[in-house]
């Protein structure tokens, strides 16, 4: 059966056949007693992509386009290594990158993983914190990206 977001919606109630983590856990068996018995690590709770895609289209179907769009850039940033993410929101705080430092982000996003959506979101952050005076001054300060 095809997943229809005006019907499926909501997914572990409805669909929980096209609900997995990336460890391949089904959701019947995300369980507290199996978290207490050590069976379940962080890999067994997190969401996949690709449910958090069919979320944005369920978004998008009842009209809440701005939640599509960053449950869009959710499904893309969910293959990216947790300390990455955390390196990127570091970067993005005000006063916190250069320009060039945030361009270089936008462009690892691109090419190491395939996340234009965020990329695009990184580059309208540098564009509206150089308008609004909130990157770092000094360019030759170097971060490891």
């Amino acid at each position: 059966m095809e997943f229809d977001p005006t019907r499926d919606y909501p997914l572990g109630a409805h669909r929980p056949d096209l609900v997995a983590t990336p460890s391949g856990v089904r959701l019947s068996d995300i369980t507290l007693d199996a978290l207490r018995a050590g069976l379940l690590d962080a890999d067994d709770i997190r969401a996949t992509a690709e449910t958090i895609r069919r979320q944005a289209a369920v978004a998008l179907a009842a009209g809440r386009r701005p939640l599509a769009e960053n449950l869009e850039r959710a499904a893309e940033l969910a293959i990216v290594p947790a300390d990455t993410v955390l390196e990127i929101y570091t970067a993005l705080r005000p006063d916190r990158a250069t320009a060039e430092e945030l361009e270089a982000w936008a462009r690892r996003l691109e090419n190491d993983f395939d996340a234009p959506r965020t990329a695009a979101f990184v580059r309208e952050a540098k564009d509206v914190y150089e308008r609004r005076g909130l990157l770092v001054k000094d360019e030759r300060r170097h971060a490891s990206i």
